[in-house]
């Protein structure tokens, strides 16, 4: 006869559990709860005297033309990367899934960017977009376009550009990863039999290779927008929220007034409004994107 486990409290499990739940409640849990209450208060990080508040912080947030422009440049330049990005990562992925000979270099060699942390990234593509020696402007004299050559990160119009370019030359060799081991998840006698029916690349493509790698596109997409909600190093790195406030971002945003300007108590806020922005958006995104999984 089978004797059953008297209910109880299970110190072994607990003993295994209690190192990882120490650690997110100590710099996770408590943080998150006095970031909440920072917020309510004027306090600038250093002064043991704190002021509270209360909502000030917030209604100056949205009556703020500061906030409003970095949040449009935050929008514009996560639509922009998530899209390309993830346009990009997929060519490569079917590139590479499609080659004969080579699959491991190109693997390796499209996700070495990835790799590289984001300030080193920054630095490099800086000096690549100056307008006297970088190496943008000195190709473009070269082959006899030099009316063309830009001030790429001291141009409004065009800075803000520049840096998803940069993101998106770095990212999309990750998700080029879960693309391909997606795709080689794809029954090859499904693809093979509607070739044998007729089916053309795209067709096959469309009808076949899309629907069943609808996961990935899900996970992809949710990861590009949070980094995009989120980018910080190669704005600190090539613009520092210029020229203006064209590059300013809703986290660099968080930067410049919590620790150059001294306001922790605004920046904690700016901060709090983004996690339900985050939240927010990737809740629409992962239902829309979960509709479409079970469609297909």
């Amino acid at each position: 006869m089978v004797r059953k486990k008297k209910p109880g409290i299970d110190f072994v499990s607990l003993g295994f559990i209690a190192p990882a739940f120490l650690f997110f409640t100590l710099f996770i849990i408590v943080p998150t709860i006095a970031s909440v209450y920072y917020s309510f208060t004027s306090w600038d990080g250093l002064n043991p005297v704190i002021h509270f508040v209360g909502l000030a912080n917030y209604k100056e947030i949205f009556t703020s033309a500061r906030f409003g422009n970095a949040l449009t440049n935050t929008m514009i330049l996560t639509v922009f990367i998530s899209i390309l990005e993830n346009a990009l990562a997929l060519i490569l992925a079917l590139l590479v899934d499609h080659v004969k000979w080579g699959k491991n270099f190109f693997r390796s060699a499209f996700y070495v960017p990835v790799l590289i942390s984001g300030i080193v990234s920054g630095f490099i593509w800086k000096i690549m977009y100056n307008y006297n020696f970088g190496s943008i402007n000195s190709i473009l004299t070269s082959i006899g376009l030099g009316e063309y050559r830009q001030d790429w990160l001291g141009n409004p119009k065009l800075a803000l550009i520049m840096v998803g370019v940069v993101l998106i030359w770095k990212g999309a060799g990750y998700y080029m990863i879960i693309y391909l081991a997606s795709l080689q998840s794809v029954p090859t006698d499904v693809v093979e039999a509607a070739a044998i029916d007729g089916a053309s690349p795209w067709q096959r493509f469309k009808a076949i290779t899309l629907p069943l790698i609808s996961g990935a596109f899900t996970i992809n997409f949710t990861l590009s927008l949070i980094n995009g909600l989120k980018v910080f190093d190669q704005i600190s790195v090539m613009t520092d929220g210029g020229p203006g406030f064209t590059t300013e971002t809703i986290v660099y945003l968080l930067y410049k007034v919590g620790f150059n300007e001294g306001r922790q108590g605004f920046g904690t806020a700016v901060g709090i409004v983004l996690l339900f922005i985050i939240l927010i958006l990737n809740a629409i995104q992962q239902s829309v994107l979960k509709r479409r999984e079970v469609q297909l």
